[in-house]
């Protein structure tokens, strides 16, 4: 946040040291007096009107004057509310005019405290305010230097304090870790998990600060999607002489986050350069945007159809004006960094709530024309050897429309995967209005009714705007790809692969069950690998969102049912072969143990699974010859990572057959389990890489060679399934914890996390994600307890626009996950694929945890957590109390808070080392 320059004094409020989540504006409920206006039009209520940096138009003005000496009649106004208020956050906006500017004030508060304003644009531009959260019942703005007379301001916008807070949503902090994040990472204009994903681009890159950087003050464009490895149809709003042919530099604007609002559901923010406030929501698989002109212009909106758009390149674009107010067409996505289909096409609509009264369009970078179609060229130009990052000429149309100051351009689109007749019937079933106001609502009522399934008092505020924003990634980052209708687009079919990279890809349209009310039975996803989600999106899925766990198992099946491959991370309804294993195991044998099968048949996902773990299978993909001598000897020669997840997943597949009586099956993998035990060093004691010779790769337990994304200090206590056997090599129980204590004082240093393969703990990265909590495995809860606490601080801790996920890799939700899980107290080591799934109990940082449990999945209404004695340094479970009766583990059975309840847990200073699982 641009903090002001503010000159303190002791009556001053100092300025917050925490920047706020972004709550609404609650301005327009108080009542505005002024020491004068000109006329009713121009009366102190126009500040909270909404209407903002219009010359003319919704601002209040002053009677004040200017004597011939130069002393100008200063004026004042003030927000009187009919209660009392906790705020840390107002924006001025001086009227739009150069000729009249309130330059400088002071902003009063009901106990007579103050603080002073200094460099107010004179142009209309925000001028934030910030200082420590403060209640009050009125507001009082005092001019102290002007120029001009009939003095006045725009807008006043007045924000809540975070502690003042009560709706999950209103405490999500979109901001966190945008400058370090993902293309995919910042999406404001999305439902959970919906097909659309609508954001502003300020950095054309995909990872490390890609998509939207807070750092940033140029938007690019906004893409309408934001998916894993999928991007594109780009809008822009723009006025003036355009040369688009040149792309995005030629339309960017500049913005700032002054007068900026992010939210779920909701973004507002404006373009400098064109004079315009934009503002986005979504509906499920369609954008609405309201795009409100502050001056007459001749007006446009870039319709981007060509060129690298953060994560994928558009090609090939089929466009053409096909109604008064229409656009529609198609284009393809090429050069996939992490592989996928070759191609993806993509269909889409854009309506405009005005006719367009003139046409404009550009091929592969051409000049500018009057025409009403495009057909843009196939070619790209790679960016190294191989098919990925590629650029290509941009391409696209823009509609021109004559607007006058204050009036608004409302423009909504949707998209399809599989034809351009269902984008039309998605966005007519899901976006069929121009109300911007009422698709906002029910978009963030949905959001909050989401988020609202776990509910928390207590704690700092740090904690409570972290909590929900970490809620927010879990369920933002994966998005369906089906249509309304259930149609969705299948690219398992291919001819070969190079890479990771499906070449060939062929698109088949395939259809959903659909339900009596008209809506598929499950969805089909884009998503990201399920890399050892274990540890994070499995567990807090089955505890808080059973039916989104049920819903991705479906999902997956139903991929290796049409292609044969469960997926790693599914791309538009084909194959990309990120990462490692078979993930989608873990993933589904987790909905089965915990009977989240509404939507999809164990006996098929078991047949599934076991071809998927057999040769020519996904378990082994990329390293087939490692993968038969793992077959037969247990261990995956130079690639202990691997053998460590290999084992892991054989685990939960014997677990499940052993649960339907598959008692061979069972068996049969069950023999894979412990092969790692060859790769455990005795001198070293971790697990290393051992060559199929036998010999060592290598023995350096630092050295990230033969591991993925990890090394032998984080990946050995990643051995969920065989944590008691793993302390019988290291010499008992003492000494692995010994070990692991030492891995995480080394780390604390660095705050747990570092780069791919390097350090002793990483909790930027999913291959470490359950070390804190391996010590309640072996007989020493507490220091789980503590070590879960510093790790919730230190890595997680942050809510800046650096900090906040270890600053690495957040994986849509992964970090999120295990943030989340350390913050209400729960954990499960093996995530929930055991016959039996626990759930560890560590302690919460808060003083109650409401998780409300789906009633179509669960028995129980709500499952409360509620912690005595709660504080920074009172970590330790002295006791714990189940539905009334004295719990001496740190650990209950899932089915336990499936049932309903509520787990009392009092914490101390030290620890009780009677308390044990």
């Amino acid at each position: 946040m641009n903090f002001l320059r503010l000159v303190l004094s002791f009556s001053i409020l100092p300025i917050a040291t925490v920047m706020a989540a972004m709550g609404d504006n609650i301005a327009p409920q108080a009542k505005a007096t002024a020491s004068s206006f000109v006329d009713a039009f121009h009366s102190p209520q126009n500040v909270v009107d909404g209407i903002i940096r219009v010359a003319g138009k919704g601002t209040w003005e002053s009677k004040s004057q200017e004597t011939f000496w130069g002393e100008i009649d200063l004026p004042w106004i003030q927000m009187d509310w009919n209660k009392e208020v906790c705020i840390n956050k107002v924006v001025l906006y001086d009227l739009p005019s150069p000729k009249r500017n309130i330059a400088s004030g002071v902003l009063r508060f009901s106990d007579g405290s103050l603080v002073r304003v200094l460099g107010i644009p004179a142009n209309g531009a925000p001028r934030t305010v910030e200082f420590a959260s403060h209640k009050t019942r009125w507001v009082r703005f005092e001019s102290t230097d002007a120029e001009g007379t009939q003095l006045g301001l725009s807008e006043i916008e007045v924000f809540e304090a975070p502690e003042s807070l009560t709706t999950p949503l209103s405490l999500v902090n979109p901001y966190i870790e945008t400058t370090r994040g993902r293309y995919f990472f910042f999406v404001t204009g999305a439902q959970p998990y919906g097909m659309i994903g609508a954001a502003p681009l300020t950095r054309n890159k995909n990872q490390f600060g890609g998509g939207y950087n807070y750092n940033s003050n140029t938007v690019l464009g906004f893409p309408q999607i934001h998916g894993w490895m999928l991007s594109g149809l780009e809008l822009m709003p723009a006025s003036g002489n355009i040369a688009a042919n040149q792309g995005e530099q030629s339309w960017q604007s500049s913005f700032s986050q002054d007068g900026e609002i992010v939210q779920p559901g909701y973004h507002r923010l404006y373009l400098d350069r064109y004079h315009a406030w934009v503002e986005q929501t979504a509906a499920d698989r369609a954008s609405l945007y309201c795009i409100t002109y502050t001056e007459d212009t001749n007006a446009s909106l870039i319709v981007n159809l060509g060129g690298y758009v953060a994560t994928t390149t558009m090609t090939n674009a089929h466009a053409s004006r096909t109604g008064s107010n229409q656009i529609s067409g198609y284009f393809d996505t090429r050069g996939r960094l992490w592989g996928g289909p070759d191609r993806v096409r993509i269909f889409f609509v854009v309506e405009t709530s005005k006719p367009i009264e003139g046409m404009e369009g550009w091929e592969d970078g051409q000049d500018v024309q009057r025409i009403e179609v495009i057909a843009a060229s196939d070619s790209i130009v790679n960016r190294n050897q191989g098919m990925t990052y590629a650029d290509a000429p941009s391409s696209g149309l823009m509609a021109r429309f004559d607007m006058k100051a204050g009036e608004q351009l409302l423009v909504r689109c949707a998209i399809s995967y599989t034809s351009l007749d269902n984008a039309i019937d998605n966005l007519r079933k899901e976006c069929n209005t121009w109300d911007f106001d009422l698709l906002r609502q029910q978009s963030q009522t949905e959001w909050n009714h989401w988020l609202s399934r776990i509910e928390v008092t207590g704690g700092t505020v740090e904690r409570r705007v972290k909590l929900y924003t970490d809620l927010w990634h879990i369920l933002l980052g994966r998005h369906k790809i089906n249509d309304a209708n259930g149609s969705y687009p299948d690219y398992t079919t291919y001819d070969h692969t190079e890479g990771n990279t499906c070449i060939g890809a062929r698109l088949q349209v395939r259809r959903l069950a659909m339900l009596k009310d008209g809506k598929p039975k499950h969805h089909i996803y884009n998503s990201d690998s399920f890399w050892l989600s274990m540890w994070n999106l499995n567990t807090i899925w089955g505890i808080a969102y059973p039916e989104v766990l049920d819903d991705f198992a479906a999902s997956l099946v139903q991929m290796s049912v049409n292609g044969g491959l469960l997926p790693r991370g599914p791309n538009a309804g084909g194959y990309s072969f990120i990462m490692s294993g078979c993930p989608a195991t873990s993933l589904i044998t987790s909905a089965y143990q915990q009977d989240l099968t509404r939507k999809w048949s164990p006996q098929v996902a078991l047949r599934e699974m076991v071809r998927n773990h057999e040769p020519g299978g996904m378990m082994g993909h990329g390293v087939e010859d490692g993968f038969k001598y793992y077959m037969q000897h247990g261990y995956c020669p130079d690639r202990a990572g691997m053998t460590i997840q290999w084992a892991f997943e054989d685990y939960a597949l014997s677990q499940m057959a052993s649960r339907m009586g598959r008692k061979a099956l069972a068996s049969r993998f069950l023999t894979r389990l412990h092969g790692w035990e060859k790769c455990f060093h005795p001198e070293v004691c971790l697990v290393l890489p051992r060559r199929a010779d036998g010999s060592w790769l290598h023995t350096d337990p630092l050295n990230g060679w033969g591991y993925e994304e990890t090394n032998a200090w984080q990946a050995t206590f990643g051995l969920s399934h065989d944590l008691p056997r793993l302390a019988e090599l290291m010499g008992g129980a003492d000494s692995l914890c010994a070990k692991l204590n030492e891995a995480f004082e080394r780390g604390a240093a660095s705050d747990f996390g570092s780069g791919y393969g390097s350090g002793y703990v990483n909790y930027a990265n999913q291959p470490a994600l359950s070390n804190a909590h391996v010590f309640g495995h072996v007989g020493k809860p507490w220091l789980t307890q503590y070590w879960v606490r510093r790790v919730a601080e230190q890595a997680y801790g942050g809510t800046t626009p650096d900090l906040g996920y270890g600053g690495f890799d957040e994986d849509q939700g992964q970090m999120g996950g295990v943030s989340a899980l350390m913050s209400i107290g729960l954990f499960a080591i093996d995530g929930l694929s055991s016959r039996h799934p626990m759930l560890d109990i560590t302690s919460p940082l808060f003083d109650s945890v409401t998780i409300h449990l789906n009633p179509d999945y669960y028995k129980g209404k709500v499952f409360r957590i509620v912690t005595h004695g709660n504080s920074r340094d009172n970590c330790y479970i002295q006791r714990m109390e189940l539905n009334g009766k004295p719990h001496n583990a740190c650990a209950m059975p899932h089915a336990v808070l499936t049932a309903g309840g509520q787990l009392d847990i009092w914490l101390g200073s030290k620890p009780n080392k009677n308390i044990n699982r």
